[in-house]
């Protein structure tokens, strides 16, 4: 059980949590929800130990372990596949151990734990988890600085959900994915059976995942039953309950107070008075309805051009003269919703870029409309943004270049007011807005001039439920074109009514929409070679997913253990067989029943060797 007990916390003069408290039964998948700036963050640090409450407790189980996912990519020379293995402390211990302990005993009970944790599987289970975030056998065994920050997250995502903490944290851990990693992490962690405290603002994820909502709201928290469109509709039948309350209550209130003030004075009615009084007083308060100020995004419409806006005619792209894509035929009128679909690493931002003016063609033809005005938004961008420097500052920038004399301040504070950046936040310094804030900044960044066409490069990953709904609401009635990359299958779905699949080094049209994208995805990793049988598609698949290093450890370790309880098992055989054994009392009995589970644990081990030794046959 994890129990929040009148939690207290402020950043500053902000109050975020105040008197905040809710209990959370042990193995329950649990979402936590709330605006941005509200506080989610900072509820998931105090429960992990790394921020201290004002006032207020978080109690979990004795031994409970929370983990939560590291702010920073981990890098260094260590392949991907070893340090997920590692990040199972007490299985890294133990095989640590298992390789240096003398005594029979200790050896003994050494590996009877190892094998209580599944030790033998660990290297498959590891593997498992980096396939579904993108990693191929070969990535696998490869050190982590050979990969990007985005890349090395994942691994760290794969290491959090190796370990299986007894409470796990997750912050927005889709983030980093691309929609093919979203999907196996959605159905990995519809069936984790430990605590889950997830942050996320994909509402797939929120459905398919938590069994209850956790909302965060003013300071309170409140537990709902079911998944986040349960917890809508729940929410909304609360509040007009609680409306309806307040108008009953306000018209009790009302008529015994004209009571009292009628009758208090009468001698024949001021008993009555008097106990209308004492009932008034006693009425319960109800709290008032203070619903947040709705979101609203306002992109300016541009003026019209005539179609193609961008036209691609063979065209090539790619960095340091390799091209990445090839053969490029793509079209895009004033009124497209395009979406561009496919695995990271694929070139959907490359193609983005191109579409973009940010990377020049390699060989073909990119036509441009005249006087086409392209506005770009990528969270790459975020990183190159001057902390120091205030929203009002950096869009005052942005708007005054090429204009003598810049721009009145009432005019670029109209446009921030227009993404939710008003009065104070807008002069806010970069390094303190929240991420939905500089995500709502670099979209007023990239629409200052009314662009005819709008590309979004993962335009909202910290943009919270209610800002991504009125993104989808304001480009529905934006009149210029959109070339959106997403993993938010539902932003993809209400936005896109054309899908583009970028794989393979080309970018084609996909016949279909995203149920069928998701269809195509779970029909792909569901292949495999045909076997007979279902215990040998399994073994096949099973096999397919194991690195061949990691089959190798996995075997060398099993013949380490074989050695050791071997070697243990003898010195008790020769204790068995001296005669001065059998005069202490009960030496002899405690010496048998060692020795009978060290034999045990023998035949296990010799079974683990054989299994690893046939895996790694099977995979050459």
């Amino acid at each position: 059980m994890l129990q929040l007990h009148d939690l207290t916390f402020r950043i500053g003069d902000r109050l975020l949590l105040d008197g905040a408290a809710a209990s959370v039964p042990a193995g329950h998948r649990v979402g936590l929800v709330g605006r941005n700036g509200s506080g989610k963050t900072t509820l998931l640090r105090l429960i992990a130990g790394e921020l201290a409450p004002e006032s207020g407790t978080v109690r979990a189980g004795a031994r409970s372990r929370i983990a939560t996912l590291a702010q920073e990519a981990p890098d260094g020379d260590m392949a991907l596949i070893d340090f997920v293995l590692a990040a199972d402390r007490e299985l890294s211990a133990l095989s640590a151990e298992a390789d240096t302990a003398h005594d029979p005993q200790r050896i003994a009970d050494v590996h009877t734990r190892l094998a209580d944790i599944g030790a033998h599987t660990a290297p498959a289970r590891a593997g498992t988890i980096l396939a579904g975030l993108g990693f191929d056998a070969a990535q696998q065994v490869r050190p982590l600085d050979a990969f990007s920050g985005g890349w090395r997250m994942r691994v760290a995502l794969a290491a959090l959900l190796f370990a299986e903490p007894d409470v796990l944290l997750l912050d927005e851990p889709s983030n980093h994915l691309d929609l093919e990693a979203t999907l196996w992490l959605t159905e990995f962690l519809s069936s984790y059976g430990r605590t889950l405290i997830l942050v996320s603002h994909d509402r797939d994820l929120l459905n398919a995942v938590p069994r209850h909502i956790l909302h965060l709201e003013r300071g309170r928290l409140t537990l709902y039953g079911g998944n986040y469109d349960k917890f809508e509709a729940t929410r909304r039948a609360r509040h007009a309950f609680q409306a309806s309350e307040l108008v009953k209550q306000a018209a009790q209130r009302q008529h015994m107070q004209a009571f009292v003030d009628r009758f208090r004075y009468k001698a024949s009615k001021a008993r009555q008075a008097q106990s209308r009084l004492k009932a008034l007083a006693k009425l319960p308060p109800l709290e008032p309805i203070v619903e947040a100020a709705p979101v609203l995004f306002d992109l300016p419409d541009p003026e019209p051009l005539s179609p193609p806006l961008i036209a691609l005619d063979r065209a090539s792209v790619g960095y340091d003269g390799a091209p990445v894509l090839r053969g490029l035929n793509l079209r895009i009128d004033p009124d497209d919703r395009i979406a561009l679909l496919g695995a990271n690493g694929n070139g959907k931002s490359t193609l983005a870029r191109l579409l973009a003016g940010r990377l020049a063609p390699m060989s073909g033809e990119v036509a441009r409309a005249r006087k086409l005005r392209v506005g770009y938004f990528s969270q790459l961008q975020a990183e190159s943004l001057a902390l120091d420097r205030t929203a009002l500052d950096l869009m005052t920038e942005r708007m005054a270049e090429g204009v003598p004399g810049g721009v009145p301040p009432t005019k670029v504070r109209a446009h921030l007011g227009r993404f939710g950046l008003a009065q104070e936040r807008a002069d806010t310094t970069a390094r303190d807005l929240s991420g939905g804030e500089t995500a709502r900044l670099m979209l007023a960044l990239a629409t200052y001039d009314a662009p005819h066409l709008l590309i979004l490069d993962e335009p909202s990953n910290h943009l919270d439920i209610d800002s991504r709904e009125a993104l989808v609401q304001a480009l529905a009635t934006f009149d210029g074109a959109v070339i959106l990359v997403s993993h938010d299958p539902h932003l993809v779905a209400l936005v896109a009514d054309r899908l583009v699949l970028v794989e393979g080094g080309q970018a084609a049209p996909f016949d279909g929409d995203m149920a069928d994208y998701r269809r195509h995805l779970l029909g792909r990793r569901a292949a495999a070679p045909p076997s007979h049988g279902l215990k040998a598609k399994r073994q096949a698949a099973a096999t397919a997913r194991e690195p061949a290093s990691a089959l190798r450890k996995a075997a060398a370790a099993a013949e380490r253990r074989l050695e050791q309880l071997t070697a243990a098992k003898a010195q008790i055989d020769a204790a068995l067989a001296n005669p001065a054994t059998y005069r202490a009392d009960g030496t002899a009995a405690e010496l048998g029943r060692k020795q009978a589970a060290l034999a045990q644990q023998i035949a296990a081990a010799e079974r683990s060797w054989i299994t690893a030794h046939e895996r790694l046959e099977a995979l050459d």
